[in-house]
C-alpha cells in the first residue's frame, strides 16, 4: 500500500520547503515520545513524520516519490523513507530548543542550569503618617540560603564525583525506533556529578532556614497595594543561581482625623453655627503641624476650604497633594426656653437680604410649584 508523505505533513503536492519544514517542526512537537510518554500511536505516527519529512526534503527522493509513490533504496528496489538520517534531521530543527521542551539534548553534554531562588511575599501594615512622611521598617522573614560548609553543593568539601551512569554528561541516551533520544540522567539529574560524601552541616540539604531581619526603606507617599521589591532577599538559588527577590505588600492604616484619596487628603471640621455665621480664626491640625484657618463670616455646611501644598507627596516624587477641608456645621438639638426666645428673636431681625440663597431657592420653588 503506497503512503501518502504529504498527507502525513498535512501539506499538499506543491508544499515549498518552507511549508515542509514549518509542518514538520509543528508535528514533530506534537507526537514527540517525551511529549507522549506510554503512548504507542503517537510513537507510530512521530516515526511516520520523521519518515515522509526525510523523503519530501530531498530533492531526488521527492521527485521520485511524486512519480512512482516509492523511493528507490541504494540498491534499486523501492523501499520506504530511508535508513537513519531522522536523528540529524531532528536535531538540525530543533537542538537545545528542543530539549528545553523535552528534556532531549542530543548528543551534547548539559548541565543542570543555574535556577533562581523562590521569591518571598511579607505583609507590611504601617500608619498613615508613617506613609506621608516615609519610614524605615524592621521586618523579620524565614529564608533558605545556602549552607556556608558545602556553598550549596550538599557535599563535604572535595567530595563530589563523576556520576557513574552517565560518566559526567548529565544525560543519558535511549533508543526509540530509529532515533536515539537524550534525557537527563536519573541518577544525577543531569548534574553529571554525584555526592561522595554528604555535607555534615546541612546533611545533604545544600541549604538551611534562618530568619533574616531586614530594614525596608518606605517611600513617602506610599499607598495600600503597593509592593515594594527587595533584589536577592528571597531564598537561595540552585546550582550557583542568584537568590530570589522579597516583595514587600504595604497596607496603610486608616487614620482617625485624615481621608485619602491618592495625593490628596480631607478632613471633615466641625463649626458651631454662630462660628459660622459670624466666622473665626481657629487652630486646626495638618501634617506639617498646627495651622491657624480663618472660618469666613456665612459659611455654609459643606463648603470646602483648600489648603495648597498641604496633601501628601507623590510617591513617585511628582508633587504634593492638597488638604482639604469640609465645613459641618453643627447645630443645637436642645434648647431652653430662653434660647428659643432669643432665635426667634434673631430670626424676626432677618430678612431675605440676609441669605444669599434664601431668594432664588424660594422662587425656583414656586415655580415648580406652579
Amino acid at each position: 500500500m503506497s503512503k501518502d508523505y504529504y498527507g502525513t505533513l498535512g501539506v499538499n503536492k506543491n508544499a515549498t520547503e518552507a511549508e515542509l519544514k514549518k509542518a514538520y517542526r509543528k508535528m514533530a512537537m506534537q507526537y514527540h515520545p517525551d511529549r507522549n510518554p506510554g503512548d504507542s500511536v503517537a510513537e507510530e505516527k512521530f516515526r511516520e513524520i520523521n519518515e515522509a519529512y526525510q523523503v519530501l526534503s530531498d530533492g531526488t527522493k521527492r521527485a521520485q516519490f511524486d512519480q512512482y509513490g516509492r523511493v528507490f533504496d541504494e540498491n534499486g528496489g523501492f523501499g520506504g523513507g530511508g535508513g537513519g538520517g531522522g536523528e540529524t534531521i531532528f536535531e538540525e530543527f530543533f537542538g537545545d530548543v528542543f530539549g528545553d521542551f523535552f528534556g532531549t539534548t542530543g548528543n551534547t553534554k548539559r548541565k543542570r542550569r543555574p535556577q533562581k531562588g523562590q521569591s518571598l511575599q511579607y505583609d507590611l501594615d504601617i500608619t498613615f503618617m508613617e506613609a506621608a512622611f516615609g519610614c524605615e521598617k524592621e521586618i523579620e522573614i524565614p529564608t533558605t540560603e545556602n549552607c556556608e560548609r558545602c556553598d550549596g553543593s550538599g557535599a563535604e568539601p572535595g567530595a563530589m564525583e563523576t556520576c557513574p551512569t552517565c560518566h559526567g554528561s548529565g544525560t543519558v541516551q535511549r533508543r526509540q525506533g530509529l532515533f536515539a533520544i537524550s534525557t537527563p540522567c536519573s541518577n544525577c539529574g543531569g548534574a553529571g556529578q554525584v555526592i561522595k560524601e554528604v555535607c555534615t552541616e546541612c546533611r545533604g540539604a545544600g541549604t538551611h532556614r534562618k530568619n533574616s531581619k531586614l530594614n525596608i526603606k518606605v517611600p513617602a507617599g506610599i499607598e495600600t497595594g503597593m509592593t515594594l521589591r527587595v533584589n536577592g532577599k528571597g531564598n537561595a538559588g540552585m546550582n550557583g543561581g542568584p537568590n530570589g527577590d522579597l516583595y514587600v505588600e504595604v497596607t496603610v492604616i486608616d487614620h482617625d482625623f485624615f481621608r485619602r484619596e491618592g495625593r490628596e487628603i480631607f478632613v471633615e471640621l466641625p463649626v458651631s453655627f454662630v462660628d459660622a455665621i459670624i466666622g473665626k480664626e481657629i487652630e486646626i491640625s495638618t501634617l506639617d503641624g498646627k495651622e491657624k484657618l480663618e472660618i469666613k463670616a456665612g459659611t455654609q455646611p459643606g463648603d470646602r476650604i483648600v489648603l495648597k501644598g498641604k496633601g501628601l507627596p507623590d510617591v513617585q516624587g511628582y508633587g504634593v497633594g492638597n488638604m482639604n477641608i469640609d465645613i459641618k456645621v453643627l447645630l443645637p438639638t436642645k434648647l431652653t426656653k430662653e434660647q428659643k426666645e432669643l432665635l426667634q428673636k434673631f430670626d424676626g431681625a432677618t430678612n431675605d437680604k440676609n441669605y444669599s440663597s434664601h431668594k432664588s431657592i424660594w422662587d425656583k420653588m414656586k415655580n415648580f410649584i406652579s
